[in-house]
């Protein structure tokens, strides 16, 4: 029995083993979490952006689009299109109070505007009954609270591309009253989108009769790039048709590689903790020899001796990718409450929407990677256990008890 009594060596193969334990678990919840938040963020950015840019854009030239009426007609018989709607585009300074800041004005149709829920379902002040004639503006939340204005308040809008005259190019100024405000949770919209009835935008920008984009929402946004091949054969010459994949390719693609960089980087902490199973099994075998030579000679086979080391290692990569799994998942669908309770605690701010371009921490848990994700770590996990196993069971008797 003195060959079965536990050594002080056990006690940090033991530790070892829990830091095995701890990293699995760490793994697969951290990678389950960073997968599921860069989810949000890709969802949530491309439901907002194509929410206020439609799917697909045809630009027009310098001048506009004249016979923008016929050519929508056109676009909505082709299949795929759900809608298409005309808009004046253009970048100008506006100023209030001594404060001036760069802005995006759209004329859009107001029957237009009512139907684009991502705007209508997030009104915070005013009303969208009031955006109509040539007096009445939208504004962003975060743009009127840098302005200091409000509902009811006055906007000067200045535009570069002014009037010529004999003493040389005038700015085009003119003030505005602003009817509404909205809060569609994207810092770069809400700071810096101003919306203006379309025949108000036209007798501004002197583009009476002319649009310069019309956009155009299709079934899905996979289905734009199809729709887009089918726009440039109604098109006319000088028009440029875009879809939303190569207005923003730059940025899903910067996202995308984000992504999976993070998940190449978060895969070494699983594999880490794999070779910390092998190591801790790999001492285990050694402070276990006299004890497996005995049961050896007592009759126990090669393959139950493999069995019994696979299972210790095993159950601590099943144990900790189990318990990664859960606490992952239930990181994941309360990250934004926990995010706010840490934000409250330590009165930082920890997800700056300036930055991060959205006011809330988005999180879309896919079933497909937190799948891949469990199976990694047990494969690992499992495979990290055979070459211990496999030592183990090569021991001989003889030659363990040959000095005993």
């Amino acid at each position: 029995m003195r060959y079965l009594r536990p050594r002080r060596n056990e006690g940090f193969i033991s530790l070892i083993a829990l830091f095995s334990f701890l990293g699995i678990a760490l793994g697969v919840a951290t990678l389950i979490i960073v997968m599921s938040v860069m989810n949000g963020f890709r969802e949530e950015l491309l439901s907002r952006i194509l929410g206020l840019n439609g799917h697909v854009n045809v630009q027009g030239p310098v001048t506009g689009l004249t016979d923008y009426d016929a050519l929508l007609a056109k676009i909505r018989t082709l299949p795929g299109v759900v809608s298409a709607e005309p808009m004046i585009d253009n970048q100008v300074m506006v100023t209030s109070k001594g404060v001036a800041r760069g802005a995006v004005v759209r004329g859009v149709r107001p029957e237009d505007m009512r139907a684009r829920a991502i705007i209508a379902n997030n009104i915070k002040t005013g009303s969208l009954d009031a955006f109509q004639g040539n007096d009445a503006v939208m504004i962003g939340d975060r743009l009127a609270e840098r302005l200091g204005l409000g509902v009811g308040d006055r906007i000067t809008v200045i535009s570069p591309t002014g009037n010529v005259t004999a003493f040389g190019t005038v700015p085009r100024v003119r003030a505005y009253r602003i009817v509404a405000t909205f809060d569609v949770g994207m810092f770069e919209y809400d700071s810096g989108f101003v919306f203006m009835p379309l025949e108000a935008a036209q007798t501004y920008f002197n583009m009476p009769n002319a649009v310069t984009t019309i956009e155009v929402f299709a079934t899905s946004a996979d289905a734009a790039p199809r729709v887009a091949r089918e726009l440039w054969h109604v098109v006319d010459e000088g028009a440029h048709v875009l879809d939303w994949q190569r207005l923003n390719a730059g940025f899903f693609n910067a996202i995308q590689v984000e992504r999976n960089v993070m998940f190449l980087i978060l895969t070494l902490i699983i594999v880490v903790a794999a070779f910390n199973i092998i190591s801790s099994l790999i001492m285990l075998v050694k402070e276990k020899v006299r004890a497996i030579a005995i049961l050896r000679t007592m009759g126990a086979t090669r393959g139950s001796i493999m069995r019994i080391f696979f299972i210790a290692g095993s159950s601590v990569g099943v144990a900790g990718t189990l318990l990664g799994f859960l606490g992952g998942l239930a990181f994941a669908h309360n990250i934004e409450a926990i995010r706010q309770w840490i934000q409250s605690l330590t009165g930082t701010q920890l997800f700056a929407a300036e930055i991060y371009f959205l006011s809330q921490l988005p999180a879309i848990v896919d079933p497909g990677e937190v799948l891949v994700v469990t199976l990694m770590a047990l494969v690992l996990s499992l495979l990290a256990t055979i070459y211990p196993s496999w030592r183990a069971a090569r021991i001989e008797p003889a030659d363990a008890l040959r000095y005993e």
